[in-house]
């Protein structure tokens, strides 16, 4: 038997060249082949009479040739066969384009299984291009549940199937993992079979269950993973802080902390004196005050003579940190440095001086914290602000630059408390559900293409006004396909025919980081009337004076993400406003963009796209942090997800240290997903 572990060049008809094609698909070895998971199928086990074949509905069929296939010569490039079958039923006209092979196959009063889709209207009907094969024949391309595959330039499904029935034909699948007792508890397929029958179904029911199973697995393993970082963490131990008094840090806010504030503050005083490294996620709504979380922190970190460092994702977010901490900080002490990749070399090397002597208390910075010429005294506490934005790896490697220091995470991005839970396994979750005094509700309005107009005019009022206005795009350029509106071409008209006496600023994503640093500046300082964008704005855009977001085709995108972008508007103390425009008339489109008309609790609205989109909405594939699964994508029954993560936590207590198979099997599936997200499990 071949193994896991051999390239796919063993495989017949696999070369150099075919093998660059599967490569596009990550596929290197037969395990990569065997876990390369179908997107959907077509059942084509159900066979129907010609006469029976609707317009549009793809079908399998068996009738007898009744014509010698004839192939004709179009032009260059082009050849056309023509066929006639026929069953008791009735007859029907096939065509082929460039398919000689039609020719040569299909024989003169011979019996065939066709698939394929009927074309047609009272002109005629035919069917253009049906995959075909002999009743007696092995059924590959009729009479199957088909698996439909992700594919590649050159890399047909048929060529997909081929070579992974080859693969699984030589090679074992995966080994088991899941203990035969949770696999009866919960129903669960064994491996063996899964791995099968997900690419080879005898039915659509067994397809579905193979699925389940796969799914299972994944978030087995990850639940699985989790509990061992945090089984690793809570078995550490640190010199605990002596000193958490607080008094200091509170007589120093301008303002009273909200209730939720001063609750993850005491979970935080809490951690840090236990002797054990805290790893935390504070997770608030727009405008709920995690950075005075933060600040806190950092505070409990000075007071105890350790150093913090808060890593901000963007240049523009550490200099707002920067700004308004080192005013925070300046009347107790606190000494704030600033860190980012755009300052100039002299100053960078006086900074990483001072911080290597222990001359700075608390570090902002940029992905420039990570740098091997940045070395701490002693760092006690790691900030890490808008965690989606930072890999498993990247707060590895800052945290690395200390013993064992204290990790903060925060996200603005709320998540259902159960959802938060499950996916932050390995993290104590603190949870800002209440805004501080004085915070803006920002007004939300849905309106279609006829308002146009008045849009227009309201922008021009706010400006009139003296405030400032965003306008999001969700296209950098524009695509004829999609007929979305980019950012592009509508900040050219907006500056040329619609507000050629306004200050009009694009900005997006594909422009180099210190141009968009410089944009956003300028707009920030007041320098622009209206910034166009994309959603590059979504996180850590602090305008004050800047009081209309309108977001251009909102049916483009998900609940929570518009909330996100809602909220660069309402931070200062004018009237605030939000327009979402669209174009799209389904009522169901309608009524999820109402719901955000509706309320301004980040929370609910989280619900409402969780019940809407699925989680998938709040962990995309490309989020940093969270593996890369290969079948289980958070869209699929959250059942399924609570029920891997019990018993994950319950082979965590009976079997983690034990030497079976399994439990060694899952270790090293384990370490191997979370390498693949970035991670390690140390």
């Amino acid at each position: 038997m071949a193994r896991l572990t051999d390239p796919i060049t063993i495989l017949k008809g696999v070369g150099p060249s075919r093998a660059k094609q599967f490569a596009q698909l990550n596929i290197y070895t037969l395990g990569d082949l065997i876990c390369h998971f179908p997107r959907g199928y077509e059942d084509r086990t159900r066979l129907v009479t010609i006469g029976d074949l609707q317009v549009d509905v793809p079908a399998c069929f068996r009738a007898v040739v009744m014509n010698t296939p004839r192939t004709h010569h179009i032009r260059k490039g082009l050849d056309l066969t023509r066929v006639q079958v026929a069953d008791h039923t009735g007859r029907l006209n096939l065509t082929f384009f460039n398919q000689k092979f039609a020719t040569d196959q299909l024989q003169y009063g011979a019996e065939y299984i066709f698939y394929g889709t009927l074309t047609g209207d009272y002109a005629g009907y035919g069917m253009t291009s049906p995959v075909f094969e002999r009743p007696d024949a092995p059924a590959v391309l009729t009479r199957r549940i088909l698996p439909k595959y992700p594919l590649t330039a050159g890399l047909s499904n048929a060529v997909l199937l081929r070579t992974l029935r080859q693969a699984l034909a030589i090679c074992d699948p995966p080994a088991e993992i899941i203990p035969e007792a949770v696999r009866r508890q919960y129903g669960i397929l064994p491996a063996e079979r899964a791995y099968q029958a997900i690419h080879e179904p005898a039915s659509m029911q067994e397809a579905e269950l193979a699925k389940r199973r796969l799914v299972f697995e994944e978030f087995f393993v990850f639940s699985a993973g989790l509990a061992l970082l945090r089984s690793a963490r809570e078995e550490k131990r640190i010199s605990p802080y002596e000193h958490t008094d607080l008094t200091r840090f509170y007589g120093a806010l301008p303002f009273r902390l909200t209730g939720a504030q001063s609750r993850a503050i005491a979970e935080i005083c809490e951690d840090v004196a236990s002797g054990k490294p805290m790893n935390r996620l504070v997770q608030g709504d727009v405008g709920s005050g995690k950075t005075m979380v933060a600040a806190a922190a950092a505070f409990l970190a000075a007071e105890n003579h350790r150093q913090a460092a808060l890593m901000a994702p963007t240049e523009i977010l550490a200099e707002q940190h920067y700004r308004s901490l080192s005013n925070l900080f300046a009347p107790l002490g606190v000494r704030v440095a600033l860190l980012t990749g755009s300052m100039r070399e002299k100053e960078k090397r006086q900074t990483r001086e001072l911080i290597s002597q222990g001359m700075v208390d608390l570090v902002v910075g940029t992905h420039a914290l990570l740098t091997d010429t940045t070395v701490f005294s002693d760092l006690g506490m790691v900030i890490a602000d808008e965690q989606h934005r930072f890999g498993v790896a990247q707060r590895s490697a800052l945290s690395a630059k200390g013993c064992d220091p204290h990790v903060l995470v925060m996200s603005a991005t709320p998540i259902p408390r159960t959802l938060a839970l499950i996916m932050y396994g390995d993290l104590d979750v603190s949870i800002l559900d209440e805004l501080p005094p004085g915070r803006q509700k920002v007004d939300t309005f849905l309106v279609g293409e006829s308002y146009r107009a008045r849009i227009n005019a309201f922008i021009r009022k706010q400006v009139n006004e003296g405030h400032q206005c965003f306008v999001v795009c969700p296209a950098v350029e524009e695509n004829e396909e999609l007929s979305l509106r980019s950012a592009e071409v509508w900040a050219q008209t907006l500056g040329q025919s619609v507000f050629p006496d306004l200050r009009v600023m694009l900005l997006h994503g594909q422009m180099k980081g210190s141009e968009k640093d410089e944009i956003m500046g300028a707009f920030a300082a007041g320098q622009g009337d209206i910034l166009v964008a994309t959603t590059v704005i979504e996180v850590g855009v602090d305008v004050p004076n800047a009081t209309l977001m309108v977001i251009e085709d909102a049916d483009r995108f998900g609940l929570s993400q518009l909330h996100q972008l809602r909220g660069r508007v309402g931070r200062g103390s004018a009237k605030s406003y939000c327009i979402l425009t669209t174009r799209n008339a389904n009522p169901d489109t309608v009524a999820r963009l109402k719901a955000l008309c509706k309320t301004n609790d980040g929370f609910r609205i989280a619900e409402e796209d969780l019940r809407l989109r699925g989680p998938g909405d709040f962990f995309g594939s490309r989020q940093s942090g969270l593996p890369a699964f290969r079948v289980a994508d958070l869209s699929c029954d959250l059942q399924t997800l609570k029920d891997a993560q019990a018993a994950s936590a319950q082979w965590i207590d009976t079997f983690g240290t034990s030497d079976t198979p399994e439990a060694i099997a899952l270790r090293q599936r384990i370490t191997q997903l979370f390498q693949r997200s970035e991670g390690t499990i140390n």
